[in-house]
């Protein structure tokens, strides 16, 4: 009897060479050209920001897959029962229907008493899951240590987990069952002061920072209110004064500065992430005249396991034998010469044609960026 397995590693060696003749071109994903898009896309009103809540709760009903009877836990709960007039020691409190919790939710600007926000509910402890449990009324308080919402009602946590678990037992788990979420699960209290209006003046802050869209939404603005003096402080702020014609009206102008169509530039930018195999280029990437060489070797090891059996009335006994080969495959080299200067589809066809994988279109760019050729900001996740 002869058992084999095999080992492939491969390696970035398949000699396929690729002379790109590049003279400062474009990349370009879509179309030459971006669209423009609405200031109140583009931009955030200083002053309307969302602000960070959070909370520590108790989550009840979780049929035994709660804490293991964590010291802060059974605190928790004795404390609350304090409130209703019960007073029981921690010591004598059992904590397997229970967790403790996190809440964390945001609030945005001009959100009124009464109103609802979602928020998010992460087990601190060791609970197994909080499927079918019920947040308790817990209050959220902002970083200035104030209440501004109180949290209450059942978890959704859009998966599960099941089974007993241990020795000879078998579980079965869905998505992640110690974070979930409550739908409109808080009540704001309070409101948080805001005020985008100084002096008649207003500030509108880039979500992307960036010198040249803010000069063009600045020129966007003046050509349409010349008395607005619209200007750009810097790259992430635009000033603007309040027109004379929408003078206490400043809802009113903010409606329409937002509609205002602003072609907002980008960075020459390529995103890898070796994780997902993803490789993200804008319009603005430039290369220099390179020649780039790339391949692959496979070498494949098999080791072979038999058995020796010795002779009739030798006297020997029969032995396990391994044996090893060891096999290389060389793939045969092609060449490319791109005459004209190529897009991104373009390149990515010659790549693709030489059978250039993904991961090796990864070693090719950050290659490309060490040899000072690419002319953009190369950002691996």
């Amino acid at each position: 009897m002869i058992a084999r397995t095999q080992k492939i590693f491969p390696v970035c060696r398949r000699h396929h060479l690729l002379l790109v003749a590049f003279s400062l071109s474009v990349f370009q994903l879509f179309s030459p050209s971006l669209p423009a898009a609405r200031v109140k896309d583009l931009t955030l009103v200083e002053g309307g920001r969302d602000n960070q809540l959070v909370g520590y709760g108790l989550v009840v009903g979780l049929a035994g897959d709660g804490d293991s009877n964590a010291l802060s836990t059974l605190r928790a709960v004795s404390n609350t029962l304090q409130r209703y007039g019960l007073s029981i020691a921690a010591t004598d409190i059992k904590s397997k229907n229970i967790a403790a919790v996190m809440i964390t939710a945001d609030i945005a600007a001009f959100m009124k008493p009464g109103a609802r926000i979602d928020v998010t509910v992460s087990s601190m402890g060791d609970a197994k899951t909080l499927q079918g449990g019920v947040l308790l009324q817990t209050p959220m308080i902002g970083a200035d240590g104030r209440v501004y919402a109180v949290a209450q009602g059942p978890i959704a946590i859009g998966g599960f987990f099941g089974g007993a678990g241990g020795a000879g037992g078998a579980t079965v788990q869905k998505n992640h069952p110690t974070v979930g979420t409550i739908s409109n699960g808080a009540i704001v209290e309070r409101e948080i002061p805001a005020q985008f209006v100084q002096d008649q003046k207003l500030r509108l802050l880039l979500h992307n920072p960036d010198f040249t869209s803010a000069a063009r939404m600045a020129d966007a603005i003046n050509t349409r209110w010349p008395e607005s003096r619209a200007i750009a402080t810097d790259a992430a702020t635009v000033q603007v004064a309040v027109p004379a014609e929408y003078r206490s009206r400043d809802v009113a102008f903010l409606a329409d500065l937002g509609t205002i169509e602003v072609q907002p530039d980008t960075m020459a930018r390529i995103v890898i992430n070796e994780r997902t195999g993803t490789i993200v280029a804008t319009s603005t990437v430039r290369i220099s005249h390179v020649a780039i060489a790339h391949g692959a070797l496979t070498i494949t090891v098999t080791n072979n396991q038999g058995v020796s059996q010795p002779g009739a009335f030798s006297g020997g006994t029969t032995q396990g034998v391994q044996s090893t080969q060891t096999a290389v495959n060389e793939t045969k080299g092609g060449f490319t010469v791109l005459n004209e200067p190529p897009t991104v589809e373009r390149l990515a066809a010659a790549l693709n044609s030489l059978g250039v994988s993904t991961r090796d279109m990864m070693a090719i760019f950050q290659s490309l960026k060490r040899s000072g050729a690419l002319q953009a900001e190369l950002v691996i996740n």
